[in-house]
């Protein structure tokens, strides 16, 4: 079964619209499940956290509506501390699941605008990139 791991991921909105709401959770969602190869029987629970100036949609409601296969793990929306010159209409995940993988070996996904939240992870996904085309290319 693995041990208890969270895993993280952010992402902006341009247009506070419950379609680009649900466009850019199922994206985030995407990528973290698949760079991570999430199994939806490992995951326990799902953090959602919206900025202040998002009202159209809840994230919990967007991530339901692009996988159903989660529709029976706990999820919550929260509203993000308001600090003055914060990134504005982010939305912020924290997973909990089972794997067994190593601290070090998950791959938390920051998209869009949210690079900025956490630099240091741009060297690893640009790694993590140039790794898997260059398997791909050695499959061929």
């Amino acid at each position: 079964m693995g041990k208890v791991r969270a895993l993280r991921g952010a992402t902006t909105i341009d247009n506070d619209e419950p379609d680009h709401i649900r466009e850019r959770v199922a994206a985030l969602l995407g990528v973290m499940f698949e760079r991570n190869q999430v199994d939806f029987e490992d995951l326990i629970s799902v953090f959602f956290s919206a900025t202040s100036d998002l009202h159209s949609l809840f994230p919990a409601a967007a991530a339901r509506a692009a996988f159903p296969d989660i529709a029976d793990t706990p999820l919550i929306n929260m509203c993000e501390v308001d600090i003055e010159g914060a990134l504005a209409r982010c939305i912020r995940v924290m997973a909990h699941l089972y794997t067994d993988r190593s601290k070090a070996e998950l791959q938390h996904v920051f998209l869009e605008g949210a690079v900025v939240l956490r630099p240091d992870l741009l060297g690893m996904a640009a790694h993590s990139a140039r790794s898997t085309a260059a398997q791909s290319n050695a499959a061929r």
